[in-house]
């Protein structure tokens, strides 16, 4: 089929698949806003308010059903990032941007594989310190750790890992707002009304996630959460 044998057909599946993770990425980062409630005046750890939305995510069965969903979203992504980089090597070698004094090709543009390779490499490191902690445990029947707060307040309280975790952040933050208006451009969205649009959109889109996720860390490593 086209869409798997064309360089179009791959830009497509590559668009469709970054745009379903933006929309995670949203949703994951509503429900960690609840760290910012802190304990909550909570009697016991089950009624802190981030633990009551990880129990939540954890147990509900549509979100379960989504988990193997999105990690498809994800290899998807992953691969077609490789197929893609690996094809517009082959065809421009050494001189691929060479002609970015003309086109105006940005910094986001250019190093978009290396992005992702850092966004991949913390988001395995962010994995093994909460999800497989937490969800994973419900999969494959272990005991799931309670106290998911704790797991925050343990790891954002941490200098290194903060620094290594907000520095990931902007690396997405570049990531996303070149992906999102390329992800329109691939789907033949980009005309000369729309693509200013798009780009504003992934800005702001980007820059707001980009700060939601900045803000949790730091609340825990100055102590707001006393």
């Amino acid at each position: 089929m086209w869409i798997f044998n064309s360089s179009i057909g791959r830009k497509l599946i590559m668009s469709l698949s970054g745009l379903f993770l933006i929309s995670f990425l949203i949703v994951h980062l509503s429900a960690n806003l609840a760290l910012l409630a802190g304990t909550g005046g909570a009697a016991t750890p089950a009624e802190i308010p981030y633990n009551v939305v990880c129990h939540f995510m954890d147990t509900n069965p549509f979100i379960m059903v989504m988990v193997p969903v999105l990690a498809l979203g994800f290899l998807v992504h992953i691969v077609y990032a490789f197929i893609l980089t690996a094809q517009n090597r082959k065809a421009r070698g050494n001189d691929r941007y060479a002609s970015s004094s003309k086109t105006n090709i940005s910094w986001a543009s250019k190093n978009m594989f290396i992005l992702g390779i850092i966004v991949l490499g913390f988001l395995c490191l962010h994995l093994i310190h909460f999800w497989a902690k937490m969800q994973l445990q419900h999969f494959i029947g272990g005991t799931p750790d309670a106290n998911a707060y704790q797991l925050a307040v343990d790891l954002f309280t941490n200098p290194v890992y903060v620094v290594i975790y907000i520095v990931w952040i902007w690396a997405l933050w570049f990531h996303l707002t070149h992906g999102f208006w390329s992800a329109f451009q691939s789907m033949g969205l980009n005309n000369y009304n729309w693509m200013p649009r798009w780009k504003a959109l992934g800005s702001v889109l980007a820059t707001l996630i980009a700060i939601g996720f900045t803000i949790i860390p730091l609340f825990f490593m100055f102590g707001l959460n006393q």
